[in-house]
């Protein structure tokens, strides 16, 4: 093999250089775009009514890493618990800012219920649920104005299941003009986009920063978002939020999720993201954040928690000890998080080996930060740990999973522990 000139270069993600917008709730600020680093946004599935429950959820979504939380404001009972959901969380100490999900009627509600308009920290308005003809464009300058009042920023957020149906009929009629009329498809790409953009400027003409606007164009199928993301990052330098409208359950919305977003992040392509999952029965909400945060630390943008390597068994490790050891590692760190992002600063990078045989288990224990290789068939029944790419014991006996959760709990205490 000839010896090469020139290095393989190394991927990374790149960054579109957005507006960047602030997001607060009293001293707390998120910015999103510009230098910012990607966000995750969630939503809850609560009735808003019921503000302690909504508050429950609303903390277990920003414990899990949410850093933005979406609540349904849909009634005039949901726009007055607003308040009250706010006021629950703070004071339970939790800061994450809640954003208003209005469809239909937010220009009434947030008119009638000024309370409920100060409490949120950003609305989101769906330029296809805000009226038709004149009253369009009477109540979205309603909600503007809200924004400008209370100085919040505000997302556009256009779906193509309940795109504006006027501005699309005129773009069929257009496109009927042209001598090669462009595909269905094609046509439905520039009116998602032509809704988004039309009404930024317009919000931007009644005297609304053009850094407190966003964007979103959300679709379910991952070619189409992809394509529409592409070239409305073209065409503005909003900051832009991104996921699929639907993404489904279980693997599924996993899997599509993770393909689209990690295509647009790779290309520098959004500011916020969110993963729309359908919660399996039993499933808890958070696992949607989860999800946003893997993508994030996949791709190298953002660190979240330690992250676990764990080989993905073969006939030599027919026992489940690693696997279960690798899960009881992981969901203790995810478990541990809330606590050590304020007492062990840092601890977010550490890396963590739980391997099951003698082939890759050393290798990859010693470019882990602590990590253990567990006996595979056949093989003496002891595992070595390595910390900090040493060989520094090997455990034995029924106690391995136990005494290992205790090394990896000293490591962080020792590493990334504030001296006294």
């Amino acid at each position: 093999m000839e010896s090469q000139t020139t290095p393989v270069p190394v991927s990374v993600p790149q960054r579109a250089r957005t507006l960047q917008a602030q997001v607060r709730h009293g001293d707390h600020v998120v910015t999103i775009g510009g230098d910012a680093p990607v966000r995750v946004q969630s939503m809850t599935n609560t009735d808003t009514v019921d503000a302690v429950g909504t508050a429950i959820q609303v903390k277990e979504l920003a414990q899990a890493g949410s850093e933005l939380v979406r609540i349904t404001v849909n009634t005039p009972e949901a726009a007055q618990a607003v308040p009250y959901v706010r006021e629950q969380l703070d004071r339970m100490g939790v800061n994450v800012p809640l954003i208003g999900d209005f469809h239909y009627n937010g220009h009434r509600l947030l008119t009638e219920f000024p309370d409920c308009a100060q409490a949120l920290s950003k609305y989101r308005i769906n330029p296809g649920n805000v009226g038709k003809g004149d009253k369009k464009d009477r109540q979205f300058g309603q909600m503007i104005e809200a924004a400008m009042r209370w100085d919040k920023p505000v997302r556009i957020g256009v779906n193509w299941g309940s795109l504006d149906q006027e501005l699309l009929a005129d773009m069929m009629d257009l496109n009927s003009q042209r001598a090669e009329p462009w595909s269905g498809q094609q046509v439905m790409y520039e009116a998602l986009m032509a809704s988004a953009i039309n009404s930024a400027e317009r919000a931007a003409e009644m005297g609304m920063a053009r850094s407190q606007i966003l964007l979103s164009c959300k679709v379910s199928g991952v070619q189409d978002l992809i394509a529409v993301y592409r070239a409305l990052s073209q065409r503005c330098d909003y900051p832009l939020h991104l996921g699929l409208t639907e993404a489904g359950m279980g693997v599924k919305g996993t899997v599509a999720s993770a393909t689209a977003l990690s295509i647009l992040l790779q290309e520098g392509i959004g500011d916020t993201i969110r993963v729309s999952l359908t919660p399996q029965p039993g499933e808890p909400r958070t696992q949607e954040v989860v999800i946003a945060s893997e993508i994030l630390q996949s791709l190298g943008l953002r660190t979240f928690v330690p992250s676990v390597t764990a080989c993905p068994g073969c006939g030599r490790t027919t026992s489940s000890t690693f696997q279960e050891l690798a899960k009881q590692i992981d969901d203790f760190l995810r478990a541990q998080m809330p606590v050590w992002r304020e007492q062990y600063p840092g601890v977010e990078t550490m890396k963590v080996a739980v391997m099951g045989c003698i082939v890759n288990g050393p290798g990859e224990s010693k470019h882990a930060d602590i990590g253990i290789s567990l006996p595979g068939t056949g093989e003496a029944p002891a595992a070595p740990v390595f910390i900090d790419g040493e060989k520094a014991l090997t455990l034995r006996g029924e106690g391995i999973a136990t005494e290992f959760q205790q090394l990896v709990t000293s490591y962080i205490e020792r590493r990334y522990g504030n001296p006294a």
